[in-house]
């Protein structure tokens, strides 16, 4: 990791805070969950960087990956454990971060968001060159039962590398044995899920986020501007509404066309039974030899 590397992140990772500090703040009853997520983008293009992957605001039993439609009209209810995912990018270099907003007159979901936001403390606590991921999942295990709750199990944290959102090391939120160690140079994003289930999610609802992982191959009808458009963000996460200022016909039969062909993948929410809560607290960081610098702070 070279200096001019690192200052990238250290940017991304400052205005990632920045503007899930903002979301955290607006995030209220009665206000549309699209508002807030094209307001974050708008926020991280105005800093000088772009979205590293689409804003995401998942409610309730939805861990993640709830990202609005160019139409989406869902608002923020009261009673709503919210979460809040941010991911900018500075020259292809990530800062991803999150938190989660108790939406309750009574305050109900705070013990859960805080046995998630204190596991990832006592995961923070273990980062050093050379810790095996294992122990980190395991301190933040202890940590969400000890107040009562189970981590989602299925759900990793991960590597962060140029333009690349989920590298090595998958940094579980459970105990393990053996497992890679974190090495001196890494970029990381530790993300607690803390719920009131079981702890494992499963893939339900229409994909808003596609990802080319491979080279699109020569097909009739594909749009060259679509493409090309999509082709732009350089195998970051993409959302159908980066796209509204295309021809929506164009952009369906591309998206279509490519993910038939494998070179876009679709993820789509990812999501718990309902009835379950779901709290996620996530800052990414830099493994330093001397010691850990958290990146996604204000």
């Amino acid at each position: 990791m070279d200096t001019s590397a690192l200052d990238c992140h250290r940017k991304a990772g400052r205005i990632a805070a920045e503007c899930r500090e903002w979301a955290r703040e607006n995030i209220r009853p009665g206000v549309t969950v699209r508002h807030i997520l094209e307001t974050v983008e708008n926020m991280i293009r105005e800093k000088g960087a772009e979205p590293g992957f689409p804003t995401q605001s998942s409610r309730n039993h939805v861990a993640a990956h709830y990202c609005s439609s160019p139409d989406d009209e869902m608002e923020y209810e009261e009673g709503d454990c919210v979460k809040v995912d941010v991911g900018v990018h500075v020259d292809g270099y990530i800062g991803d971060t999150a938190c989660t907003v108790d939406l309750s007159t009574d305050g109900r979901w705070t013990p859960l968001i805080k046995a998630s936001e204190e596991a990832l403390a006592a995961a923070i606590a273990h980062v050093e060159p050379g810790r095996p991921v294992g122990e980190i999942g395991a301190a933040i295990e202890r940590t969400i039962m000890a107040a009562g709750f189970e981590p989602v199990r299925n759900l990793t944290g991960h590597g962060l590398a140029r333009w690349k959102v989920h590298t090595a090391p998958q940094i579980p939120n459970y105990g393990e044995r053996g497992g890679s160690k974190l090495k001196a140079g890494m970029v990381i994003a530790i993300e607690p899920f803390a719920c009131t289930g079981r702890g494992m999610i499963t893939e339900a609802g229409k994909s808003e986020i596609f990802m080319m992982v491979r080279p699109p191959r020569k097909s009739r009808g594909l749009d060259k501007d679509v493409l090309s458009a999509i082709m732009g963000w350089r195998g970051l996460p993409i959302a159908r509404r980066y796209f509204n200022h295309m021809d929506q016909v164009a952009v369906e039969d591309t998206i279509s066309k490519l993910t038939k062909q494998g070179s876009l993948m679709r993820y789509p929410p990812l999501v718990e039974k309902n009835g379950v809560m779901v709290a996620q607290t996530e800052h990414s960081m830099y493994v330093g030899e001397d010691g850990v610098e958290v990146l996604t702070t204000v």
